[in-house]
């Protein structure tokens, strides 16, 4: 056991998670398991509990601890659920996803990532987590419904909002960070009928645009 990284992963959660509102045993106890610099970068591995998120492939980020965190608590998995989780990176969020009892398929549109995460994934025994190369929001999933979607990186636009409800079951509920520079917010939405999805804001937050999401017209004077 490394001595080091238990202790930075116990200080993760007392002095970054649990004072941002975090309070779910359920979480807590997850991302007290699951080893985080399992998921990250050689390079990065003095910062793998760090109040930061790490840069992983080409254009995207591992979020940082205490953004993962509040998702994980404002999504709710119970076990059994379906889990779609949309920018895979590395991993690391499946294999929280996957510790709270959903049944998770993870989607990464980098193929080298992907490849990446189901090495670490495998070398941690978590081998029931199916991670696919491809851009989900361009279609659907195979395997939905989805009791959870999980977004991972920011949307500039809410254009493939309405692709994303369609694939939540009745009582599902998407996560998802919404805006651009300066203001971008994470939202809940719970689907709870046929054509009614109400939302929820999280809390305000900042991270890198998943690859082909769909941009924000440039306002011009």
């Amino acid at each position: 056991m490394d001595i080091t990284a238990e202790r930075a992963r116990f200080n993760m959660i007392q002095q970054q998670i649990r004072p941002w509102n975090v309070l779910d045993d359920r979480v807590l106890d997850a991302m007290a398991e699951i080893r985080r610099e399992a998921f990250v970068p050689d390079a990065y591995q003095g910062l793998a509990y760090a109040d930061i998120e790490i840069p992983i492939g080409v254009s995207s980020c591992m979020l940082a601890p205490k953004v993962v965190g509040r998702m994980l608590q404002a999504l709710d998995v119970q076990a059994g659920e379906r889990v779609l989780e949309i920018g895979a990176g590395t991993g690391y969020v499946s294999a929280c996803l996957d510790r709270l009892g959903g049944r998770v398929i993870g989607v990464e549109i980098d193929p080298g990532l992907a490849d990446e995460a189901r090495v670490r994934l495998a070398s941690l025994g978590l081998e029931s987590i199916e991670i696919r190369a491809g851009d989900a929001l361009s279609e659907p999933v195979e395997g939905g419904p989805f009791d959870v979607i999980a977004v991972t990186g920011s949307m500039p636009t809410e254009a493939a909002l309405p692709l994303l409800q369609e694939q939540l079951a009745p009582g599902g509920r998407l996560f998802c960070i919404l805006g651009v520079e300066p203001a971008m917010e994470a939202v809940l939405i719970t689907r709870i009928g046929e054509r009614d999805f109400p939302r929820e804001g999280l809390f305000e937050t900042s991270t890198l645009a998943l690859q082909n999401a769909v941009v924000a017209d440039a306002f011009e004077f």
